[in-house]
């Protein structure tokens, strides 16, 4: 018995759908019709009107180096930058354990990373964003901003969505070097920031030595021509004073020259905190939106919709059939 009323109810499921199945077929017809007739106009239209438009995602790659010997403490770091607290509530822990990795997500949401990205690109102007116009644009900067790390290989890539291949590859580019620029700021890479230092001391004191023998060589062709010196200084006083300096300055060039090439070879013997792999390329295949897809996600709901709608037509039939379901209709109404 138990078989047979299972087969006499799915005779009936059967039947309400042979009895809509004009209803069925027209709606489902018509949700494919509508879709695709949807992805091919947003196709004929032009990017900036189409309803919707192609989008492109370029990415760039970094290498963060977890395990770098240069890097010192992150604990340390974070916690004299100010930013350990705000790191605990992002999920970057502050202890030794800590990763870089973790760090340079983080830093991609700070609203300093964000806002110097938004500044650059006029991004308020350029959406015309009135409402809040700071976290509105930061908003939509982190929506289509993406920043992933793949602990496997050790690279960390940040890619933007637009529908713009060519403003979207300047803006992952410029976030890289935004990011490049926060590492370097915050001295994660020590060896690195001491070779930029030297290079800095290295520079001035060549034009300090270039000045001294500039001054020498004009106070020598002073003294051939006959002029004097000026204030009555001795000849010999100043001289010696030159040759002091020059000396004591050569000394200094010489030991920074030293020191420089011992970070240089320490720099080629170990891998970087931070280092730019690939930066983005414009785009010539867009990233989406999968139009197909969307074509068989419509006609398959416009279906599943029809038949819902056919048991829901077929229930209320019922119903109305039924003295006394209507019976009781009427009594709880009033």
């Amino acid at each position: 018995m138990e078989n047979e009323s299972n087969e006499i109810d799915l005779l009936d499921l059967f039947a309400v759908i042979l009895k809509r199945k004009k209803m069925i077929l027209g709606l489902t017809l018509g949700g494919m019709v509508f879709v695709l007739a949807y992805a091919v106009g947003s196709l004929l239209l032009p990017a900036d009107k189409s309803f919707l438009p192609n989008e492109y995602a370029p990415k760039a790659l970094m290498l963060i180096n977890d395990n770098s010997s240069s890097g010192g403490s992150l604990s340390s770091l974070l916690s004299s930058s100010g930013l350990g607290s705000l790191a605990s509530l992002a999920g970057v822990s502050a202890s030794g354990s800590s990763k870089y990795s973790a760090l340079a997500v983080y830093l991609t949401q700070t609203n300093e990373f964000l806002d110097v990205i938004v500044d650059q690109f006029g991004l308020i102007e350029r959406f015309n964003i009135t409402k809040n116009p700071r976290t509105s644009s930061r908003n939509m900067l982190i929506q289509g901003l993406n920043a992933d790390f793949d602990g496997a290989s050790g690279v960390f890539s940040i890619s933007y969505t637009d529908k713009d291949p060519v403003f979207a590859k300047d803006v992952v580019n410029f976030a890289v070097k935004n990011m490049e620029k926060r590492f370097t700021e915050m001295g994660l890479d020590k060896n690195k920031l001491s070779k930029e230092n030297l290079e800095v001391n290295l520079k001035n004191s060549y034009n300090e030595i270039v000045r001294l023998q500039q001054e020498s060589q004009r106070m020598m062709g002073s003294v051939n021509s006959g002029h004097a010196l000026p204030s009555g200084s001795s000849v010999m006083l100043e001289a010696t004073r030159l040759e002091l300096e020059l000396k004591a300055q050569e000394t200094v060039y010489t030991q920074l020259k030293t020191q420089y090439e011992l970070v240089k070879v320490q720099l080629a013997s170990e891998t970087p905190v931070f280092q730019i792999l690939e930066y983005a390329e414009i785009p010539d295949q867009k990233s989406g939106p999968s139009r197909g897809k969307l074509c068989i996600i419509v006609t398959f709901a416009s279906f599943f919709f029809s038949v819902f709608l056919a048991f829901l037509l077929n229930a209320i039939d019922t119903i109305r059939k039924d003295p006394e379901a209507m019976a009781k209709l009427k009594t709880v109404s009033k």
